[in-house]
């Protein structure tokens, strides 16, 4: 049996549970030891901590992460963050002063100039941080991945990601920061690109990149528009993206929460000789263009688990890498911050589009837009915009890598108090 990883988790609350629950059942297999755990709530969790057993296994319990850090530093091998994202930088730089590397749930964070400072201060941990992109570890993936670097299907000449997952009112406004462009003077930008599906946009730009297999694609321009339908949020609910890679590839995205029914997404890589969709979750084929089909079926694959054993194992010295670092992450939080600058404000969708409808099975309610599925496969297959064949706006204008010091004065300027126009906040 190898030595367990003695971890501690900043949170108990939300998501902060699911790694409470994966945390705890490797302990059992012997893989984990939790020392400590924190939230500023603590005394909120009683039940939770009875469910994990804490008493039992020896766990210390915080209301202050500083103070867990200070009497855990030496005791403990990883602190895991699943917290809100505007919290993460302060934790990692907490965490890294004291030599601790980080398991930081993504997004790492969603603001260009703040990743360029956690990966300056990764550097004072011995082992570098991970951040949960959970899909990147998948065998079926990295297996397709060494097919297409070898050159099997041919040269990658586009890939696309459609997802479209309801969400209903009270989803972006079910903390202070969700659904907000920004919080407590920092850079949110929560949304289903940089929050919801970061995964599958993290896994597009992981098909597009090489040359190794550990490798995302350099983003180059963007051109975007952005819109909302859910008076709720104050961001954007819905974001079509195009984007061309500095390798030459041109990738186009389809992102919205405003939808009714079930969750659907796809990745969709076009290569010369084949083309490849990967569905997390369901399946992965490659359809070859002189007619035959390869259908992959993807095993049960618990993300959460699987990424807490592959970090382990670097943790360990046992392979040389985490399997996102904070500067693989780098494209991904480029292309979410271009998507803003290129699109330079979030529209409303024609409300004579949106109509509300309720689920007779969780009864709450979503909205529906006339007509999205069909804008969304003429972008995707087309490159047709939305704005320019019947949703009001002209063609996007190209944001670059030399844009990005202008995030903040463009994000400012699309602050707004849900429910008013922006300039009445």
């Amino acid at each position: 049996m190898k030595t367990p990883v003695r971890i501690g988790i900043i949170g108990m609350g939300g998501f902060a549970g699911l790694h409470h629950d994966a945390v705890a059942r490797l302990e059992e297999r012997g893989h984990a030891v939790l020392r400590c755990a924190c939230d500023p709530d603590a005394g909120a969790f009683t039940s939770q901590r009875q469910a994990w057993n804490f008493q039992r296994r020896g766990v210390e319990v915080f209301t202050d992460y500083r103070a867990m850090l200070d009497a855990f530093a030496g005791g403990i091998d990883v602190v895991v963050t699943p917290t809100p994202v505007h919290l993460h930088a302060e934790m990692h730089d907490a965490a890294t002063a004291r030599g601790l590397p980080v398991y930081l749930e993504k997004p790492p964070t969603l603001d260009w100039a703040e990743l360029e400072r956690m990966i300056d201060a990764d550097r004072r941990s011995p082992k570098a941080s991970l951040v949960g992109f959970n899909f990147i570890v998948e065998k079926p993936r990295l297996a397709l991945k060494e097919r297409l670097l070898a050159g099997e299907f041919g040269t990658v000449r586009g890939a696309t990601l459609s997802a479209l997952w309801p969400r209903p009112a009270g989803y972006f406004t079910r903390d202070r920061w969700t659904g907000r462009l920004r919080y407590a003077d920092h850079l949110v930008l929560d949304s289903c690109l940089g929050n919801t599906m970061a995964h599958f946009v993290h896994n597009l730009l992981f098909w597009t990149g090489g040359p190794g297999l550990f490798s995302w694609a350099e983003v180059a321009a963007v051109r975007a528009e952005l819109y909302r339908a859910h008076d709720a949020a104050e961001g954007a609910d819905t974001f079509f993206v195009e984007a061309d890679t500095a390798s030459g590839v041109t990738m186009r995205l389809a992102l919205t929460h405003a939808c009714a029914g079930p969750s659907v997404h796809a990745e969709t890589v076009l290569c010369d000789f084949a083309t490849l969709t990967y569905v997390v979750g369901q399946h992965a084929e490659v359809r070859w263009t002189d007619g035959r089909m390869e259908r992959i079926p993807l095993e049960p694959f618990d993300g959460l688990a699987a990424n807490h054993l592959d970090y382990y194992r670097y943790l360990r010295g046992e392979i040389p890498r985490p399997a996102t670092t904070l500067a693989d992450s780098r494209p991904f939080v480029a292309l979410n911050d271009l998507a803003y600058l290129s699109s330079g404000r979030i529209s409303p969708i024609p409300a004579a589009l949106v109509t509300q409808v309720r689920d007779e099975i969780d009864q709450r309610g979503y909205l529906s837009v006339s007509g999205l599925v069909p804008k969304v496969e003429q972008f995707l297959v087309h490159g047709t915009w939305p704005g320019g064949a019947g949703w009001g706006r002209g063609v996007p204008e190209v944001a670059t890598p030399a844009d990005l010091p202008r995030l903040e004065e463009v994000v400012r300027s699309m602050e707004r108090v849900p429910g008013r126009p922006p300039g009445l906040v």
